[in-house]
């Protein structure tokens, strides 16, 4: 029988979230996909589960036959809408999913299995909040995905068993094989949220130490965020404006130009204040599946899929000028910058293709299901 899946994800097509688009396609199984909050409201194709309209009639008759009176309103209307889709799996996207929907899978006896991403394993106030909770559901979750080395190790001091944890990190979409870069421009692209995290602010400061040697060179930073408006006064206060580019949000076909004719990809995650780390960022395995050299940070996931010298570069959180001696490096040497951006398609394309990463998640689903 075939299994069927309800992921389970807080929203339904946020732009920086492409790795929770990916596993609609997850092969072998049949996808239900539920969204809109950690305890999602909305099931795709069918609309709000508290407007079905067995909801305000059944809901009693539930409580008393399944003995849910501990279950909210809102969690009883996702489990009867996993009865009516006949779900026999779950996949929490985040681990403070896998919080919300545990009960409703321990009512149901639904195996589920939690996917964290960074963020949830790591903010200081999110650990806070769930401190009780994330051991419960370590303890009643089929399987636990982390994306990271970093994170595996985060989740086991939270509590997970070492023996429920699987490494499944991100794959890049397929066409991002298909770019051939050109090298020909002193142009770097960088793309992401504007957060501390992604420390967007350290990006500017180094090209300036680049522009000393280069002046001609030029910095796109891709995204949106809350840190945007403070990256756009650097650059007016140092006068950067032809030199340093914020587009907003790249669709993909602007983005896939740009990795055409770049350098390098950059980008400079760091630990936030709060705690806050990366999984392994999506755009670092895209970019570098496009053939570009990727320089950045040794934090999170980033060191797992870039090598350091083969791949690209990596240099230290907070190390700005490390950062600008990398990015002249390129600059002034294209034939290394081509050398390396081979090596490092080479190295995704052999170890972490979107193919070998849906591959991972279907068995593991596959796998679950069938032990329970």
């Amino acid at each position: 029988m075939k299994v069927n899946l309800a992921i389970c994800s807080p929203n339904k097509n946020a732009y920086s979230e492409t790795f929770i688009q990916a596993h609609r396609n997850i092969p072998h199984v049949n996808v239900k996909f539920y969204f809109n909050g950690y305890l999602p409201t909305m099931l795709e194709g069918v609309g709000n589960l508290y407007q079905t309209k067995l909801i305000s009639r059944v809901s009693g008759l539930i409580k008393r036959k399944l003995k849910t009176a501990s279950l909210s309103f809102e969690e009883n209307a996702l489990m009867q809408s996993f009865m009516k889709e006949k779900i026999n799996c779950v996949y929490a996207e985040f681990g403070i999913t896998g919080v919300s929907v545990m009960k409703v899978c321990k009512q149901l006896n639904i195996p589920f299995v939690v996917h964290f991403h960074g963020f949830d394993a790591t903010t200081l106030d999110v650990l806070e909040s769930n401190k009780d909770k994330y051991p419960a559901m370590f303890k009643q979750a089929a399987a636990v995905i982390a994306v990271s080395k970093v994170m595996e190790q985060k989740l086991i001091q939270l509590g997970c068993p070492q023996q429920k944890l699987h490494y499944i990190t991100y794959g890049p979409n397929d066409n991002f094989f298909e770019i051939t870069p050109l090298y020909n421009k002193k142009l770097f692209i960088a793309i992401g949220r504007f957060v501390d995290k992604k420390a967007p602010y350290y990006l500017i400061f180094s090209f300036i130490e680049v522009l000393k040697l280069h002046p001609e060179a030029k910095l796109v930073i891709g995204g949106d965020g809350p840190l945007l408006n403070t990256c756009k006064n650097l650059i007016r206060f140092y006068k950067l404006e032809n030199r340093i580019e914020l587009p907003g949000v790249l669709n993909p076909e602007k983005f896939r130009d740009y990795l055409i004719s770049a350098k390098a990809f950059v980008q400079h995650s760091i630990t936030a204040e709060n705690g806050d780390m990366e999984g392994t960022p999506v755009a670092v395995l895209e970019a570098s599946a496009a053939g570009l050299p990727v320089l950045s940070t040794n934090h999170a996931g980033i060191p797992d899929v870039i090598i350091h010298e083969k791949t690209g570069f990596l240099v230290s959180e907070h190390d700005v000028s490390g950062m600008a001696k990398y990015m002249c490096k390129v600059l002034e040497n294209s034939q290394l910058s081509e050398q390396l951006g081979k090596a490092g398609r080479e190295n995704i394309k052999q170890n972490y293709t979107m193919g070998i990463h849906l591959k991972k998640i279907s068995d593991l689903v596959l796998n679950v299901s069938a032990i329970t």
